[in-house]
């Protein structure tokens, strides 16, 4: 049998690509995206300024302003919400927005890349409101990206402060190194499937709970806990029968998540507008000061501390998207990772193939 070094489970700190995208570091708390930090972008790039930071160099033909082809491929992509029929609307929204995307064509140029970027933003608002009984809102493609995606989410215009909520989390979320789903987009991309197929098994990486399915159980803590008096005894309770508290902790962090605070700032804001509930800030901020005690003192030995998935609850939920929806928001952001992935994947052109380690039964000798 060949010999071969066994890794940790989970492939703990082990480097499985290069990449010029995007840097974690969770000693320092640092998210640097393309040579930038992370308090440098979020509240002030709009999400197709982000795009054309992580498509750049990988794609020949990428203008200066995505606005308009952003706003075309938005259009072209609202076709396939004619395909969202009773029966797939009645799935997880994930679900749906998958089975949505699914029907694109593969492909690796820019005008593909652009569709499935559209696609979580056009699809997600369509099963909402189907889900809710109302009819799919065509994209307008003269709007930016993130209007457009709330106005087609409850057919009316957004306020200024939702738009610049929605961008923050959407440039917040875009890349975050090799995570689950960007790690499965690129296996997939070294196949050379296409960026379709990437992008589909990135969107099934992040579905599950403990990826991109984690924010919405947020909501329903903070629902559970109801007052900030009972913030105390409900989270002691909670860690007394081995729960995981949801919104703290993350695997690679040892501080605070910078995207929590980079977050939390457009959740403040929001509410200042009007358009978020002070209220529900106030008591969300509270519940986590206790939370951050009450850790500190059952668990001095691990650095759990707030993640991404408290705020971006909070800022959803203010946005009105149902929790339900919230892995499909999460992807409207990552798909801009995904796909610089996949095309940083294709141009090393090596065919991800890692060993593994037989630990079963050896094969019986005949008599």
């Amino acid at each position: 049998m060949t010999e071969v070094q066994a890794f940790p489970d989970g492939l703990e700190g082990v480097v499985a690509a290069h990449t010029v995208l995007s840097e974690v570091d969770g000693q320092a708390g640092r998210l640097i995206i393309r040579g930038r930090s992370l308090d440098d972008l979020a509240g002030r790039a709009r999400f197709e300024d982000l795009v054309a930071l992580l498509f750049d160099g990988f794609f020949a033909d990428l203008p200066a302003d995505l606005t308009q082809a952003l706003g075309q491929a938005r259009a072209e992509v609202f076709a396939e919400a004619a395909y969202l029929d009773d029966r797939l609307a009645a799935r997880d929204p994930v679900e749906a927005v998958r089975a949505l995307t699914a029907r694109l064509a593969d492909g690796d140029d820019l005008p593909t890349a652009l569709r499935l970027l559209a696609a979580p933003a056009v699809f997600t608002p369509a099963v909402v409101r189907a889900q809710a009984g109302k009819a799919p809102v065509a994209p307008d493609p003269s709007l930016p990206h993130a209007a457009d995606i709330l106005r087609m989410l409850r057919d009316a215009a957004p306020a200024q402060a939702e738009i610049d909520g929605l961008d923050a989390y959407l440039v917040t979320v875009s890349d975050h190194g090799l995570n689950a789903s960007t790690f499965a987009a690129r296996v997939v991309a070294s196949t050379r499937a296409g960026l379709t197929s990437a992008v589909l098994a990135g969107i099934s990486a992040l579905k599950g709970p403990l990826h991109g399915g984690a924010p919405g159980p947020v909501i329903e803590m903070l629902d559970g806990i109801g007052s900030p008096q009972n913030a105390r005894p409900w989270i002691e309770a909670a860690l007394a029968r081995g729960e995981r508290l949801m919104g703290f902790g993350h695997r690679i962090y040892r501080v605070r998540d910078p995207r929590a605070d980079a977050l939390k700032g457009p959740v403040r804001a929001l509410a200042a507008a009007g358009a978020g509930q002070a209220g529900r800030v106030e008591f969300a901020e509270a519940v986590e000061a206790a939370a951050l005690a009450i850790l500190k003192d059952h668990k001095p030995d691990r650095p759990l501390d707030t993640n991404v998935e408290f705020y971006t609850a909070l800022l959803l939920e203010a946005l009105a998207f149902p929790p339900s929806a919230f892995t499909c928001v999460f992807a409207m952001g990552r798909t801009a990772g995904w796909l610089a992935h996949a095309r940083e994947q294709l141009a090393g052109g090596r065919l991800i193939r890692p060993q593994s380690v037989y630990v079963g039964p050896e094969p019986r000798q005949a008599a």
